[in-house]
């Protein structure tokens, strides 16, 4: 099913609540004043006689209305933060720097207004973010073959320990017991929203994950047990493939991934991955839906979880699957993801 507008009762309500649940999806136009807007923009609200709702931006321009300048509809929700962009190219700049909240002080902004922005937005704060690029840093040192005190030096960690906790709290295993013979590499691969872990063999993707996935300690657990714990860090051309695919998904030049997998789970599990992967991009499924095309119409609840148990994220798109009435429901990377991944999708329809 494609993405159908709820009744307008509803669509007013999220835009008096500036409920971020339909942005991306849902746009109103305001008859007294000419002008479109995302339903959480902040400006203050039109009567509900004066609202029109539309599903894309295309159909608010063709209907005569003009972008909004306080919510900035033509743009990504982030990039029309001029906050976000200034401290993200301030990080890009200092990936090493401890950053604190008297630093987004000394650059005028407020620190709680931009905690906020970027919980909003990204699903951590800024000082979480700058801590996970530090962790990046030493991460991709250790993938060069540098030894982990080099990798904690690069991280700006003054305490051994310290990093050694941070590491392990990533990926379930200090640097120092990560296996130099490995039947399985970690990758680390920067995305528009977000970094993400890749863990390949030589020939198959076996995990994609975003970094604050709360499963991914438990699903890196389960690969180590199954490499019988000779998992190391490393690129291969496998997450060299999948690295360059996820680029063009959010560039927008590629909707498909051809990337081999290697799936991890029963028979019906993997019956479901591949039921989501037939999903076109820019369409949507709900559970009931997915087990009726399955042929299993009283399996919602089991699709459900085999859908909630997927470990390769965007390349089996379980974020495609919403609740029945159209709502975002439960998603691993974060609903704010599931959105944005929803809106960018959007372009891929026919």
């Amino acid at each position: 099913m494609l993405f159908k507008l709820p009744d307008p009762d509803t669509l007013y309500k999220a835009l008096l609540d500036r409920d971020p649940t339909y942005d991306g999806r849902a746009y109103v136009g305001v008859s007294s004043t000419g002008i479109f807007c995302r339903l959480t923009c902040p400006a203050r609200k039109p009567k509900r006689e004066n609202c029109a709702f539309f599903e894309r931006v295309a159909d608010c321009i063709e209907a005569g209305f003009r972008p909004c300048k306080r919510c900035h509809p033509l743009l990504a929700e982030a990039e029309a933060d001029p906050a976000i962009k200034v401290l993200l190219d301030a990080l890009e700049n200092r990936p090493a720097y401890r950053w604190k909240e008297a630093d987004v002080a000394r650059m005028g902004f407020d620190p709680s207004t931009v905690r906020r922005t970027f919980k909003r937005h990204f699903g951590m704060t800024f000082l979480e973010m700058a801590r996970q690029r530090r962790i990046r840093e030493g991460f991709e040192t250790i993938a060069g073959g540098g030894a982990v005190i080099e990798a904690q030096l690069d991280a700006g960690f003054d305490s051994p320990s310290v990093f050694r906790e941070a590491f392990a709290k990533l990926l379930g295993r200090a640097p120092g017991t990560l296996s130099r013979q490995p039947l399985l590499f970690a990758d680390w691969i920067p995305t528009a929203l977000g970094d993400m872990i890749a863990v390949t063999s030589k020939s198959e993707l076996h995990l994609l994950e975003f970094l604050e996935r709360k499963a991914l300690p438990t699903e890196l657990k389960k690969l180590n047990k199954f490499a019988k714990g000779e998992i190391g860090i490393g690129k291969t051309e496998i997450s060299a493939q999948i690295a360059e695919e996820l680029a063009g998904f959010f560039a927008g030049t590629k909707a498909t991934f051809e990337t081999p997998l290697a799936y991890h789970g029963s028979d019906f599990t993997r019956e479901v991955w591949h039921a989501l992967r037939r999903i076109p991009a820019g369409e949507t499924r709900s559970y009931s839906e997915l087990a009726q095309q399955m042929g299993k119409p009283s399996a919602t609840r089991a699709v459900a979880r085999a859908n909630g148990a997927n470990q390769i994220a965007l390349v089996i798109p379980c974020h495609r699957v919403l609740g029945v009435d159209g709502s975002l429901t439960g998603y691993g990377g974060g609903l704010w993801r599931k959105q944005k991944l929803l809106e960018i999708e959007r372009q891929y329809l026919p």
